[in-house]
This record gives C-alpha cells, sequence and structure tokens, in this order.
C-alpha cells in the first residue's frame, strides 16, 4: 500500500486536520516552508505524480525500456479515471493537453451556421471568449452578457436570452478565473434542453475543487486543463463530449490514431474511412504521454480523497477570510452563499497592491487578478494557514 492510500485508509469520514497533515507530509513535503494558495493558477504536484513522471523520463531516455502496450493500457486507465471525476462514461472521454483545444473543438465542430447566435458571459477567461469571437469571420453572432454589479455572470440574463431562437450555444465557465463564482449548471442545463442549443463548459477552474455528475446536470461538452485543480502536469488535460453527440459531431482536425484499425502498427496503410466511435476521435497524436499519465496518478488521489470531502474541507480552510470580512476587516468579492461559492475567495482591502505584496513578503503565494486578492486554497491547506493570511490582511 503507498502512503497515499494509508492515508485514505485513516480518513475514515471527510477530511480532518490530522488527515490533511499526513497527506501533506507523503504528497505535498514542502507545505511546511511555504503557504501555496494558488491552485487556481498552478497546482502542485505530489510526490506519487511526480514519481511517475521520473520513471517515464528514465524509460524515455532508454526508449527500448518502453512497453507500448502498457502506455496504451494507462492512458485507457487515465480515461477512466476522469469519467469517475465527473460522472461520465470513459467513451465520452478524449485526452488533450489543455483546456483551449477542446474550446476549439466546440466552436469549430458544433453545427454552426451564417445567424446563429453564442452567448457568452462578459469577465469570462479568454480561453472561453476567443474560440468564440474567431467565429464572426463565419457570420456567426458572438454576444457577450454584461456581469452583475457584483462583476458575476448574469444566471437570470443569459436564461432570458435563451429565448431567441437564434442562440445555438450557451459557453460558460462552470467556476470563474477572478471572482471564484460557481455557475449554477443544472438551471443553465435544463435552460438549454428547453431552448434546443448547446452547453459548452470550461472547467478548469471547478474540477477537482467540487464534484460535478455530467449525468444528472447534462452538458454537451466539457473541457478541462490539468494544471491547477487536477494537481497534473502542463500539458494534460481533457474533452468530454456527450455520447449522444459522438456520431453527430464531427472533429474539424484530426489525428491519425481517431480512425478504427490504427492500433495495429503492423498494417498502418491498410487506411480506415471510418472515426472510432468514442472520444478517441477527438484526440491528437502523438500526446504527451508522461503528463496524461502523470495526471492519472493524480486524479486517482482525488478520487481516493473524495470530492464532496475535498469541498467540504475547503469550506472549513476558508472560514477565517469569511469571519474577517463579516467584521469587516476586509472585503470579500466572491459568493459564499454555498450555492455559487467555490474554492476560490477573491478579496480586497483599504489597499489591495499593498496587502498583496505583503503577502508575497511573507511566502504566501496567491495570485492579483482584476484588482483583487485571488486566494485558492486546495486539499492540503489548513485553516491555520489562512489565519495566517487575515493576519497580514489586517495588520
Amino acid at each position: 500500500m503507498n502512503s497515499s492510500s494509508q492515508v485514505i485508509q485513516d480518513r475514515h469520514d471527510g477530511l480532518d486536520e490530522a488527515t490533511v497533515r499526513k497527506l501533506r507530509s507523503n504528497e505535498f513535503p514542502w507545505t511546511d516552508g511555504a503557504v501555496y494558495l494558488n491552485n487556481a493558477s498552478t497546482g502542485p504536484l505530489p510526490e506519487r505524480t511526480r514519481r511517475v513522471l521520473d520513471d517515464l523520463t528514465l524509460k524515455r531516455m532508454t526508449p527500448h525500456h518502453l512497453d507500448e502496450q502498457d502506455i496504451r493500457d494507462r492512458l485507457a486507465e487515465t480515461r477512466s479515471a476522469v469519467a469517475r471525476l465527473i460522472g461520465a462514461h470513459s467513451d465520452e472521454i478524449a485526452l488533450a493537453a489543455n483546456t483551449g483545444y477542446g474550446i476549439n473543438v466546440a466552436a469549430q465542430a458544433l453545427p454552426l451556421v451564417p445567424g446563429d447566435r453564442v452567448i457568452v458571459s462578459a469577465g469570462e477567461f479568454p480561453t472561453n471568449v476567443y474560440p468564440w469571437l474567431h467565429l464572426r469571420h463565419r457570420g456567426i453572432e458572438v454576444d457577450l452578457v454584461p456581469t452583475t454589479p457584483c462583476g458575476w455572470p448574469d444566471e437570470d440574463a443569459m436564461v432570458e436570452r435563451l429565448e431567441d431562437s437564434r442562440v445555438r450555444v450557451l459557453a460558460v465557465s462552470w467556476v470563474q478565473f477572478s471572482t471564484g463564482f460557481r455557475a449554477d449548471l443544472a438551471r443553465l442545463s435544463r435552460a438549454c434542453r428547453d431552448a434546443g442549443c448547446f452547453l459548452v463548459v470550461d472547467g478548469i477552474q471547478g474540477v477537482g475543487q467540487a464534484p460535478l455528475n455530467v449525468a444528472d446536470t447534462p452538458v454537451d461538452l466539457l473541457s478541462c486543463g490539468g494544471q491547477k485543480w487536477l494537481l497534473s502536469p502542463w500539458g494534460s488535460g481533457f474533452l468530454y463530449v456527450r455520447r449522444e453527440l459522438l456520431d453527430t459531431i464531427v472533429p474539424p482536425i484530426v489525428g491519425w490514431m481517431a480512425f478504427e484499425g490504427t492500433d495495429d502498427f503492423t498494417r498502418l496503410t491498410d487506411y480506415s474511412g471510418a472515426l472510432r466511435a468514442d472520444g478517441r476521435r477527438f484526440e491528437q497524436v502523438t500526446m504527451p504521454y508522461q503528463d496524461l499519465l502523470g495526471m492519472n496518478e493524480s486524479v486517482k488521489l482525488l478520487l481516493e480523497l473524495g470530492l464532496e470531502e475535498i469541498e467540504a474541507w475547503l469550506r472549513q480552510v476558508k472560514q477565517p477570510l469569511v469571519d474577517a470580512a463579516s467584521e469587516g476587516a476586509i472585503r470579500i468579492e466572491s459568493p459564499t452563499d454555498g450555492e455559487h461559492e467555490s474554492a476560490i475567495v477573491s478579496v480586497r482591502t483599504s489597499d489591495t497592491e499593498r496587502s498583496f505584496r505583503k503577502l508575497e513578503l511573507a511566502n504566501v503565494a496567491c495570485s492579483f487578478r482584476e484588482g483583487a486578492i485571488r486566494l485558492a486554497p486546495h486539499c492540503y491547506n489548513l485553516p491555520q494557514e489562512m489565519d495566517r493570511v487575515v493576519s497580514l490582511l489586517m495588520e
């Protein structure tokens, strides 16, 4: 049994401080020397993932030690692990190098014609904006819906605009990068079903910090990079395509292994005209195998911890910030209502830039985004670390 599995075995019900301290010691041993609250930018790699990467790098140095079938089997295992993470089937998963790839697939592959409209919230991260704006040269209209006075996506306005029969796509981030606003995907999904349009989701800021089940909350396509909340290497990620769409949308570009029969390397010139029936039709090869297999290890760790347990623990970690805001010491820009909140908390002080520099000097890693300090804890963080942040912000 590896050290991570022992941590999980000792967990019993939910995450608590003792379990998290074991997790820090076994998987994130550097955490005693730094307060890392920047998972919305780049998540750290667990030790178990580093070991996988090191092993693959050594074998890559001496490629006669590589086992091609083993790599394929482990890629299949990665698709299955990712599918479990979001409540999907493994055949609905395509492995990818980043979020942008999947959003571009959606923008280029969905059956849009001149005069159709795409709805996107203002304030979205550029990954979920530019692929849609790029469609304007095809005569497709892109409607950026203004945010609420709080700077959050205006779900009422977006749902209202779905009444326009010309709207064919609603593209949203599950969790907004700057404020941590978590979209009500259940509501938006129902509205899109009623309107007969596609729901495309950028999942990178949400998947890994909270539970999502695409079977219960249907989305059409969801794209997610692994380098943030999945605690995975750069160059890892996935695209989910709802099974009913697999046969109806055509990949805008194809890799040579997107076709049936290409697993047989002894007959590569027996060209097939049939795309694979599963998500692999959207994969590009050669893929960053080491990064994707590293993601497999990180995703398995998250599954062992449990996304519901992670979400509940992160509420405890954030509580010192919420308490300080209730006393008027700081101002929180993010939702704290339970329905739209996430692990991301953006805050302002009387001098926000000065407070951010103070955190940097105190070896607290976070980000400055859209005029606010963005704090993004994950499963290995402790409430005491947020207590320290509050103290620094109040000085």
